[in-house]
């Protein structure tokens, strides 16, 4: 009896704890690059969740500022923003910015393919990004072309779609839009190139200043040059005819 209490006993001491440590980590089979992914990964989960959390809260709060207005605020040290309901804004002013910027916005989930595909086989540097693909860079984001904020706003783009009427999409993305230097959202634009309230733009006011969203530190609705005078009358007749087939249903009353 006494040999066999001998054998089983534990042994003590303050080299005792190390050794049950190593020895369980060995069993356990403790690699330094498992606890790595471990921490990769809830801190990815960390921050979907929180992602997750803004596009919730946003869904009825309006964005306070965004990384390109909070950029452009420090750079000129102040920028024009007003934030303005959709209701306060003239309809033929949020049917010419869906004519020149995204057609189809009606009838996609986030991602028009035949635009993307257009654009791929055309080789142009723009054309394939929506309404909601814009808002997502604008809103979350940042403006710097890069593989990690396409990758962002991939996944990012479906979850604003199904949480976010299309109403709303189009609302906030009238409110961030930079429509000149230092310039956001379509209220400080009427006032700034038109003097009148977004409310008040005719036709060809909305069809200017939609037009200038490309490009607009290169571009001005009050000044247009002559090709953009033609291109804002194709976007006056997009915006009438997007109103007439019906493509304009999924944000008007």
């Amino acid at each position: 009896m006494a040999k066999a209490a001998k054998a089983t006993k534990k042994p003590t001491g303050k080299g005792a704890g190390k050794h049950t440590d190593k020895r369980a980590e060995r069993r356990a089979g403790f690699h330094p690059l498992r606890r790595l992914r471990r921490w990769v990964i809830r801190v990815a989960l960390g921050i979907a969740a929180f992602a997750v959390f803004l596009i919730l809260l946003f869904s009825v709060v309006n964005p306070p500022i965004t990384h390109t207005i909070w950029a452009e605020k420090q750079r000129l040290g102040d920028v024009d923003r007003e934030w303005v309901p959709i209701e306060d804004i003239a309809p033929v002013m949020v049917r010419s910015v869906v004519a020149a910027e995204d057609a189809n916005y009606c009838t996609h989930w986030g991602f028009d393919i035949s635009a993307i595909r257009a654009a791929i086989e055309g080789g142009r540097k723009r054309g394939g990004s929506t309404l909601s693909q814009q808002v997502v860079k604008n809103v979350f984001l940042w403006q710097e072309r890069s593989w990690l904020r396409k990758a962002l706003e991939t996944m990012l783009t479906p979850v604003v779609e199904a949480v976010w009427s299309k109403r709303r999409i189009l609302e906030v993305y009238l409110n961030v839009a930079e429509v000149d230097e230092g310039v956001f959202g379509v209220e400080a634009g009427a006032r700034k190139y038109f003097g009148r309230g977004p409310d008040e733009l005719t036709s060809r006011q909305a069809a200017l200043l939609a037009a200038v969203l490309p490009n607009p530190r290169g571009r001005s609705a009050a000044n247009p040059s002559e090709s953009l005078s033609k291109r804002a009358e194709r976007i006056r007749d997009g915006a009438a005819t997007i109103r007439a087939d019906g493509r304009a249903a999924c944000f008007e009353d």
